[in-house]
């Protein structure tokens, strides 16, 4: 008699170097093509309108859709156990399309403020044109954001693990003051990746990722993506109309009706990459697809790495303090065992007890690792926050983030880790240690 039990789900491995692709059905290549075309030719009429009526799935413009960023967008959606997902051209695209969608001029929503600095001041400045508000609070007591919700919030966004200061947010508590208040939540799983942490577990909504960073993972291709859970009830909450009420530029179709809950995705792709144009090159959801393949391998090296550089440090005499979630000393330890029981990320911040001027000559004195401002690559970086990434942020702010003037951030690579030790050790005795 034949097995009938159900076949088990496919491990994060495997998803990782399967999901959404298959062999190309023209050529029988088994890597994923890259569809350098910007259109795609119509059957006919009718099939070309009911592509722009959104009827029949299918390419038409690669500003909205192209095959080889549809299987990233596949990838990356069942790695976060979404429904679905929509790749842009940056990671900061990403944020724009996920609030663009449900936000109108005068709404507002609530944020951490330990969040890279690019986002405080994207949400504190940028976002202010479209007439969106943001209230930035400390997520180290999710009551602060109960606290800050106005008539006109729609959204609650955190980063599961923040950069630079690898704090680590207690994402099951902020997700149920945002239901409770029927809002959206939103994570930035950028820094711990699908592999260290999977936020739909813990009551997100959608997910956002700058892929340049650990999903492509070796500093060659910028992108973004939007995922959505494919579990909010849109038309449960008058906050969020754009899904439910009918769209003039489609005809009066209501995409949650027609799409269940397929419509942030559809959405998305329909008007938000439509009008916004934030669209992702080919070329650079390859390279992203192909990096996505040893995600887990690559997590499982940088972890270890950046744990054993992280003990070094919180010894140097030269250090004051060593903020990695993986330490025992650290206050959110045991939050990063319940949120990311794999490891506690690659990417940590450390404060030198003689401040701006040490922390410059630290990152001008490294031969092996790099001074640039990025994280996620093979490659271990360096940089100093205060004098780059956050420097446009008050003196007030940069302490909120963690991005105080003693401040130095790694991003730990998947090198040989005595050679990173040794990197460090000269340098820090080179600039007076």
């Amino acid at each position: 008699m034949a097995d009938a039990r159900k076949p088990a789900a496919p491990g994060f491995e495997t998803l990782a170097v399967h999901a959404g692709a298959s062999p190309d059905p023209a050529t029988g290549a088994r890597s994923t093509p890259i569809y350098q075309t910007t259109a795609y030719v119509f059957d006919d009429v009718d099939h070309a309108a009911s592509l722009f009526n959104l009827q029949t799935y299918g390419y038409l413009y690669s500003r909205l859709t192209n095959p080889t960023v549809s299987v990233l967008e596949e990838r990356v959606a069942a790695l976060e156990g979404g429904r679905g997902a929509i790749c842009v051209a940056s990671g900061h695209a990403a944020q724009v399309l996920a609030f663009f969608t449900f936000m109108e001029p005068g709404d507002h929503f609530v944020a951490a403020n330990k969040l890279y600095g690019g986002s405080i001041t994207q949400f504190g400045r940028s976002f202010k044109k479209f007439g969106w508000e943001a209230t930035l609070v400390d997520p180290d007591e999710p009551e602060n954001f109960r606290r800050a919700i106005t008539p006109r919030t729609k959204a609650i966004f955190v980063e599961s693990l923040a950069n630079p200061s690898g704090v680590v947010v207690d994402l099951e508590r902020v997700a149920r003051i945002a239901h409770d208040a029927g809002l959206l939540f939103i994570v930035d799983n950028t820094m711990a990746s699908p592999y260290l942490c999977r936020p739909f577990e813990w009551g997100a909504d959608l997910i956002v990722h700058s892929t340049t960073k650990f999903l492509s993972g070796h500093g060659n291709a910028m992108g973004g993506a939007v995922i959505d859970s494919g579990k909010v009830d849109w038309a449960k909450n008058p906050k969020f109309k754009s899904l439910t009420e009918p769209e003039p530029a489609y005809h009066g179709l209501r995409f949650y009706e027609t799409f269940g809950d397929l419509a942030f995705t559809v959405h998305g792709h329909a008007v938000g990459l439509r009008d916004l144009g934030a669209t992702m090159a080919p070329v650079n959801a390859f390279l992203t697809i192909t990096g996505i393949e040893t995600l887990a391998l690559r997590m499982e090296r940088h972890v270890a790495n950046a744990l054993a550089v992280a003990r070094y440090l919180e010894r140097h005499p030269a250090v004051a303090w060593v903020s990695h979630a993986g330490l025992a000393s650290s206050p959110y330890h045991g939050l990063a065992k319940k949120y990311l029981p794999k490891g506690t990320g690659p990417v940590f911040t450390f404060g030198l007890k003689d401040g701006y001027d040490a922390g410059v000559k630290l990152v001008e004195g490294v031969n092996l690792f790099s001074h640039l401002a990025n994280v996620g690559d093979t490659r271990s970086l360096i940089l100093h926050p205060a004098s780059t990434t956050h420097r446009q942020l008050t003196a007030e702010q940069q302490a909120a983030a963690g991005a105080g003037p003693e401040v130095v951030r790694l991003s730990i690579g998947i090198e040989s880790v005595a050679d990173l030790i040794a990197d460090l050790d000269q340098a820090l005795a080179s600039a007076g240690h």
